[in-house]
């Protein structure tokens, strides 16, 4: 009976835990090594076999200064001799240093292997001479200490003569193993995001076949990269600071954006490798498969809503899927890109989001043929379309009176009391004042700036408002999809404190929108293609990240404003 039971018991433990759900997570894992089995045992003996290598390279470079000797080829081959006689000098000072090191070990190891044995010859022979009982106390406790001691050896050198073999292996396949990070072993298989996945060992992989000679060099040497940031999840996506290798730098490895996709498993568009802080640093942010496709869905504020300029615009999803709130005040915006791809809906959708705040007053010029902005007409203070010299005027003559608005503006805001350095939320809803947001839009700006008449003008002012005015309320929106060095001055470029690059030609209009140097450092929409990439945008300066990919929201022009 009692033997039933039991296993009766029996069966149903096991029962339940083969049907737990910790169990059925680990048995397909189980059954994965299972069948990998044949090959982790060769690969095992393999590490063994040059483990054993490794230890016998490195033993030779030692023996033979192979470190210092590699200084003197390349001495020798840049034809330096002074470098030269010094490597051979630290040759033969190091060579010295360790003969005389050996010499001292061997003759510290000689006396106290003599004084070792004298001792144990001196009380093996007071032993046998008097008996322990007539010893004094103090003599006793040496005996017992000895005595100790020898039990200790004696019951550790067995153990030793069998876990010494043991230890050794393992050191070995230890030396022999793959220098890739990451425990790919414990990788399941049936994780519902394998797709996504990305470790350690998967961004060293990567970068180890991306064609770059330093880091072909590094990783056949054995190295390992230094993960500053561990691969984590970040939003849609995976995100890792890699200290690079001597030699490489994070641009080299942007300039291989392509290879390096590929090499992940994704596409372009998924992987963005960019420069951190120092040149050496690459911050890596890899996409989750698919998570970039599709648009940014409806506008939060299409149906219901307000908006505060100084806290913002909704503008679009980022590559994490988190909805940016664009900046309004204390900003100036620079759209760019080829035509169609998205930069005037970028420009409505901010200038309706202005229109949300009671408070705020928007001027609209079109250098153009585009009806983009007549369904706003009605919330507009100033509003001119054309291609005519006569919008090109009225488009100076704006400029000219944001100007002086901006020396009244200086004026109030130095007589309130304590002089506030900038205008507030309080102090823009005392209507008196007249320092509520003041927004002036231009589509295709490059036409204004180029303008043979008022083209200088035009600039002059443009500079001095997006210096100056940006305290005072004052915002300045331009968007061009001729982002050149003759078409935008260059002191709009820099500036300017958000730049807005859809798909574009070149890394000239690349930085020409989004500033000097973010190309080479991986920021870069050229990499965006042309109607696929529709409404994405490569933006810096509207969030605290040092650049975001975004999906702008898009609002019909049908019904971008409903009076």
């Amino acid at each position: 009976m009692i033997r039933r039971v039991a296993v009766e018991c029996t069966g149903y433990v096991l029962r339940r835990a083969r049907e737990s759900k910790r169990a059925a997570r680990w048995r397909p894992v189980l059954a994965y090594r299972l069948r990998k089995l044949p090959r982790d045992v060769g690969r095992v003996l393999w590490f063994l076999v040059r483990g054993h290598g490794r230890w016998i390279r490195k033993t030779w470079t030692w023996l033979t200064h192979g470190d210092l000797r590699s200084d003197v080829r390349a001495a020798r081959l840049a034809g330096d001799p002074q470098a030269r006689r010094e490597a051979q000098e630290a040759i033969r000072a190091d060579a010295k240093a360790r003969w005389a090191k050996l010499g001292i070990a061997l003759r510290r190891s000689a006396v106290s292997t003599a004084a070792a044995l004298g001792l144990l010859a001196v009380l093996a022979l007071v032993e046998m001479l008097f008996d322990r009982a007539a010893m004094p106390r103090w003599l006793v406790t040496v005996y017992e200490v000895r005595d100790f001691l020898g039990a200790a050896v004696r019951l550790v050198v067995p153990w030793l003569l069998t876990l010494g073999p043991v230890g050794w292996v393992v050191a070995a396949v230890w030396e022999g193993r793959d220098r890739t990070p990451g425990a790919g072993w414990l990788t399941q298989p049936d994780r519902e995001d394998a797709d996504s996945w990305v470790d350690e060992r998967m961004i060293s992989r990567a970068l180890a076949h991306l064609g770059v000679a330093p880091l072909n060099a590094f990783f056949k040497d054995g190295g390992q990269l230094v993960y500053l940031i561990a691969p984590r999840k970040d939003g849609d996506g995976t995100f890792a600071r890699v200290r690079l290798p001597l030699g490489v730098t994070a641009g080299m490895v942007a300039d291989r954006r392509d290879t390096l996709a590929a090499n992940l498993g994704r596409a372009a568009l998924e992987t963005w490798p960019t420069k951190a802080d120092e040149d050496g640093v690459l911050d890596l942010w890899v996409a989750d498969k698919g998570s970039l496709g599709g648009g940014a869905g409806d506008w939060p504020l299409l149906h219901e809503g307000v908006v505060d300029a100084f806290e913002g615009v909704p503008f679009g999803l980022t590559q994490r899927g988190v909805i940016i709130n664009a900046p309004l005040f204390e900003a100036n915006w620079l759209i760019g890109g080829r035509p169609g791809q998205g930069k005037t809906s970028a420009l409505r959708t901010l200038t309706l989001g202005a229109a949300l705040d009671p408070t705020t007053e928007l001027w609209v010029f079109v250098m153009g043929e585009s009806p983009d902005f007549e369904p706003l007409r009605p919330r507009l203070s100033r509003y001119r379309m054309g291609m005519d010299d006569s919008v090109a005027a009225d488009a100076v003559q704006a400029l000219s009176d944001l100007a002086e608005e901006m020396e009244r503006r200086g004026r109030t805001l130095g007589s309130q009391p304590g002089q506030p350095p900038k205008v507030s939320r309080k102090l823009a809803d005392r209507a008196a004042l007249g320092l509520h947001p003041l927004v002036l839009a231009i589509d295709e700006c490059h036409e204004l700036f180029q303008h043979k008449k008022y083209g200088k003008q035009a600039e002059e002012l443009a500079v001095r408002l997006i210096k100056r005015g940006r305290k005072y309320g004052i915002i300045l929106l331009l968007a061009t999809q001729s982002p050149t060095k003759d078409s935008i001055p260059k002191e709009v470029t820099r500036n300017v404190s958000c730049g807005v690059a859809f798909a574009v030609a070149d890394h000239i209009a690349n930085d020409g929108l989004l500033g000097a140097g973010k190309y080479r450092a991986g920021i870069r929409a050229t990499e965006l293609r042309m109607k696929t990439d529709r409404g994405t945008c490569v933006a810096v300066g509207v969030s605290d990240e040092a650049w975001e990919l975004v999906r702008t929201f898009y609002v019909p022009s049908r019904t971008a404003w409903t009076p």
